[in-house]
């Protein structure tokens, strides 16, 4: 289908411009014959509407005969060729219209007149054709301009996508390579715990696939996810690892990336919690503030210990995952002080509705 066909605005600017030729050809005619305006009118604007129409066949020349890889003959030769197709379809199907004219009174014409004037038409058409050639190339160039924005920008999300999965998929592997380490420290000396850390591993991996295949899910839930890794990781520790939280009333029920907290945990206890040999305490935070989700894992730091440079695996997927996911207005920061370390998340707060809370509950 021709694309003007698709967009009644184009389509109506296309045949206002015929409109505009059949006027000024109108206004040739009144000058050169003095033929009053209103019959001139009459007969030169169905003249060149009839032509606009013809003339849309000029899209498919212009797509058989591309500027980029047709030869300058080919198209010189392709384009007359075309033109003085249309112009004599013009003048064929034209001529019915002068006679019926000059039957009914509205105009007076002469074989002769009739004859003189269908070769002037014939004439006229190339150039006003080859204007239409003009305006087809451009209609081609922005739809294939519009084709390789849209191309590019679905190739943008594909590559998102992909890379998010990619990260969702580096969490499990390299939590369970932890885990695994720290069962098999566990099977010698606490056979009971390493027991008990395997039925919580297979409890959290099968959460883990459940909340990793979903696009967000509800704050709540990934609280949850974050009990059971709790659960695992206080066999390993025992004692020497307190957790805190405090959920703000509502926030709850906010939407964020699944698997988003997990990793800032994991974090904070590997490079934190393990490096003191009295342990310390995770905190993790979250309120709503002005349309804003603020979440926070804090741990305690050991002053003494040397500082890595750069940061974590953690920390670098969650970063990574927020460009991958093109949230503008999310953001990381992080802060140490005073024997403590912290990471707060601010994004958007959007709430999951109830019947979608539901739905995900187990």
């Amino acid at each position: 289908m021709h694309p003007f066909f698709k967009d009644r605005l184009r389509l109506a600017l296309y045949l206002s411009s015929w409109i505009v030729v059949g006027l000024a050809l109108a206004g040739l005619l009144f000058w050169i014959r003095g033929t009053p305006i209103p019959s001139a009118m009459a007969l030169m604007v169905p003249l060149a509407l009839l032509y606009g129409v013809i003339c849309l066949s000029a899209l498919w020349v212009a797509r058989g005969l591309p500027l980029q890889s047709a030869s300058p003959i080919r198209l010189l030769a392709g384009w007359i060729t075309a033109a003085l197709q249309a112009s004599a379809v013009w003048v064929i199907l034209g001529v019915p219209w002068v006679l019926w004219l000059s039957k009914m009174g509205v105009i007076a014409a002469q074989r002769s007149e009739i004859i003189a004037g269908s070769a002037a038409f014939l004439a006229l058409g190339i150039p006003l054709y080859f204007g239409s050639l003009v305006v087809h190339y451009l209609l081609l160039t922005f739809e294939a301009s519009r084709e390789a924005e849209r191309t590019m920008l679905e190739s943008q999300v594909s590559a998102r996508e992909a890379e998010v999965r990619a990260l969702r998929a580096q969490l499990n592997p390299h939590f369970l390579f932890n885990s695994l380490n720290s069962i098999n420290s566990l099977v010698g000396t606490d056979p009971e715990g390493a027991r008990r850390m395997c039925e919580s591993l297979g409890d959290f991996l099968r959460r883990t696939l459940a909340l990793g295949s979903r696009d967000a899910v509800s704050l709540q839930e990934e609280l949850s996810l974050l009990d059971r890794y709790f659960a695992i990781e206080r066999v390993r520790f025992g004692q020497r690892l307190h957790v805190e939280q405090y959920v703000e009333a509502g926030a709850e029920r906010c939407l964020v990336p699944p698997l988003l907290l997990q990793p800032l945990v994991e974090n904070a206890i590997k490079h934190g919690i393990a490096e003191r040999i009295e342990g310390g305490t995770v905190k993790v935070a979250a309120t709503v503030e002005g349309g804003a989700l603020r979440l926070s894992v804090e741990n305690d730091v050991d002053e003494d210990a040397i500082r890595r440079p750069g940061e974590g695996v953690g920390l670098q997927n969650v970063r990574r995952r927020l460009d991958a996911l093109a949230a503008r207005d999310a953001r990381l920061d992080t802060y140490r002080e005073n024997g403590h370390f912290r990471v707060t998340l601010s994004m958007p707060a959007r709430m999951a509705a109830p019947a979608e809370e539901a739905a995900h509950v187990r």
